[in-house]
């Protein structure tokens, strides 16, 4: 393990994700592939498409054909310089675009907002201000224009040594030191969302000040529990002992909007924010305890609040991990935390209307190992009257995915009654198997991913784009035709088909777009077409976004000198044709930031991103950022920030 002295939060997030928490004996897709294909064959990579070939069934082969075969186009629908890849403290995009900084951490959202000063910080005033670390972006446009419209943002997680100057790295090793209730309190104002009135002028996008809409979402922000497990006794705490209101929602990572225009925000890593495990736990709760790995304490919170501490408020935990529903357009409405579409690290919830009305979406589990989910409303989408759509979500059946050896899988119900999910089991109603979601996919014997990051749906085309962002844990003896690589560092991308072009069908297809990492290196087994230039591969896919002509756009985490000699950014995946699997990098971000949170206005003249952590490390070391970063010779530490990218006299972006 690495010092986590010397190591920033974020590649702690990394390491708890690549942990893995999943000790069920549930098959990986390897173990799956073994059961069909001998052992020494798989070691000599001789499970290639031309093995499989001559043992899948005949509809997965057509499927997988269909996904490979549209069209004959040679030349990359893509039309843009492609950049350098490379790393410096700045950010770089193609020749012809801009890339204008709209907002960054600190600056005003709520009227009457004070001045950032990095070196006088407030809850009071933080609580008013852009949150930190901006992670998922979306945009629901005002009257129909593309023009102008809410932006949602999400704020993921505070960087203490980043946020306050000459603080330093606070964790469980230093036993946060340099920690105070008001420095805390700072942070969990940081935590949470923003919403913006945005517009577009003369080219240009500004803030609209003073907005009606305007609004923060911190961690102290009244929210609704609602659905199956609402009421629930594991969901009762001191503070609410209805088990239907809880404050705040942590570690909102990625998201998604819905058809009828509100914000789906998605808890991801919530068990880092709890304190002191009671000793001597045992029974349900102590072993949900350890698959979720609660109380992670990564923040200190619970020396400060007593919800954050486990041994005052033992089921206050299991009021995060969920996906919260916020109406942009109502400053007043209560967010709602929509328990039937289940709980665990929250990574995205791609959608689609589907064909019969209902509403699908898909959802990632980001930790080593585990599961790809998706939930299907009982009702359908009113497309004529928003409100009738105000509680579509509370109900409706969630879904854990097996990935089967022949190319197909299945989509198992996490239903309570169905199978292993029976009292017997721990499971003695449905509340309890959404709250306790991984142990009940572990139950229905689900396949263990690598790391299942964010997912969308492309509407043009049905089918599905799941981020497999890495897994240095797989060993050799594990490789397989859809985790084909050990020691997997740089991940993959599977393409899933939908049985019939129905997202609500219990089957589907699925095969590996690209296997990421720098083609150039053999041994890295890296499969980007030919095409794909030294500047065009890239490594740990996480986010990603289909724009409205049906393109994928990818977003990367990890990328730095040290791993990949390059910097995160976003690339231009080609998907069809003899083209597909070709790469083009369109933006770079600043060494040791993120590229987060992509996001398409409807016209594909805008495209907005999320730089989270800029100044992190990235580099051989992880030493004060005041000793390299520009920025701090004037006081000001490097911002999270998002940016707007245009094309210059107009036009719609990579066109």
């Amino acid at each position: 393990m690495t010092d986590h002295a010397q190591v920033p939060l974020s590649v702690q997030f990394e390491e708890s994700e690549d942990r893995g928490s999943n000790a069920s004996a549930n098959p990986t897709l390897g173990d799956v592939i073994a059961a069909r294909f001998d052992r020494r064959d798989l070691m000599k990579g001789l499970l290639g498409c031309t093995a499989i070939a001559a043992t899948v069934s005949p509809v997965a082969l057509m499927v997988a054909g269909e996904a490979r075969a549209q069209g004959n186009n040679t030349t990359p629908s893509f039309a843009f310089k492609e950049i350098a890849a490379g790393s410096d403290e700045k950010h770089y995009v193609a020749e012809g675009y801009d890339a204008d900084i709209l907002i960054r951490w600190g600056d005003a959202v709520l009227p009457g907002a004070p001045a950032f000063d990095p070196a006088n910080q407030s809850a009071s005033a933080q609580a008013m201000q852009f949150g930190y670390n901006n992670d998922f972006l979306g945009f629901a446009p005002i009257g129909g224009s593309p023009a102008h419209g809410l932006l949602v943002i999400n704020h993921e997680y505070t960087n203490e040594e980043l946020m306050f100057p000459k603080l330093g790295r606070q964790d469980q090793k230093a036993r946060f030191a340099g920690m105070t209730k008001e420095l805390a309190a700072i942070e969990m104002m940081a935590h949470g969302g923003s919403v913006l009135e945005v517009k577009r002028e003369n080219g240009k996008w500004g803030i609209v000040p003073n907005s009606k809409y305007a609004r923060r979402i911190t961690a102290e922000t009244p929210m609704a529990i609602t659905g199956p497990a609402a009421g629930h006794p594991l969901m009762r705490t001191n503070a609410d002992p209805t088990g239907t209101k809880v404050l705040g929602m942590l570690n909102n990572c990625a998201g998604a909007m819905t058809p009828w225009g509100t914000w789906l925000t998605c808890e991801e890593n919530f068990n880092g924010y709890f304190w002191s495990k009671k000793a001597g736990e045992e029974g349900p709760q102590g072993k949900a305890l350890k698959r979720y790995g609660a109380p992670g304490e990564w923040y200190n919170w619970g020396q400060y609040v007593d919800r954050f501490d486990y041994a005052k408020e033992a089921n206050e935990v299991n009021r995060f991990g969920w996906v919260v529903e916020i109406d942009p357009f109502d400053p007043n409405s209560v967010p709602k935390k929509r328990t039937a579409m289940g709980r665990f690290k929250h990574e995205g919830a791609g959608n689609i209307v589907n064909k019969d009305g209902r509403f699908v979406a898909y959802q990632g589990d980001d930790e080593r190992f585990d599961y790809v989910y998706k939930f299907v409303t009982d009702g359908r989408v009113d497309t004529a009257n928003r409100a009738a759509n105000a509680d579509l979500l509370d109900k409706g059946t969630l879904y854990v995915a097996k990935y089967n050896a022949d190319g197909t899988g299945e989509w198992l119900p996490l239903v309570h009654g169905q199978g292993k999910l029976t009292a017997e089991n721990g499971f003695p109603d449905q509340a309890t198997v959404l709250i306790h979601a991984r142990l009940a996919g572990d139950a229905l014997g689900a396949t263990k991913m690598d790391r299942p990051e964010d997912i969308d749906v492309n509407p043009k085309t049905n089918k599905v784009y799941l981020m497999l962002t890495n897994n240095s844990r797989r060993k050799a003896d594990q490789v397989d035709a859809a985790n084909p690589r050990a020691d997997n560092k740089f991940g993959h991308i599977i393409e899933m088909i939908p049985e019939n072009g129905d997202h609500a069908a219990l089957k589907f297809a699925w095969n590996i777009l690209v296997k990421c990492g720098d083609p150039a290196i053999a041994e890295v087994g890296a499969t980007f077409h030919p095409n794909t230039t030294k500047d065009g591969w890239f490594g740990m896919p996480d986010n990603c976004a289909v724009d409205n002509a049906g393109r994928l756009w990818v977003t990367t985490d990890g990328n730095s000198p040290k791993a990949t000699g390059r910097a995160d950014g976003v690339w231009a995946m080609e998907t069809e044709g003899s083209a597909r699997g070709t790469s083009k990098l369109f933006f770079r971000c600043p060494n040791g930031a993120e590229l987060c949170g992509p996001y398409f206005t409807p016209d594909d003249q805008t495209l907005f991103v999320a730089i989270q952590h800029p100044g992190e490390g990235g580099d051989a070391t992880f030493e004060n950022p005041s000793t390299r970063w520009p920025d701090f010779k004037d006081g000001m530490p490097p911002r999270p920030s998002v940016l707007a990218i245009t094309k210059r006299g107009g036009g719609k972006i990579g066109v």
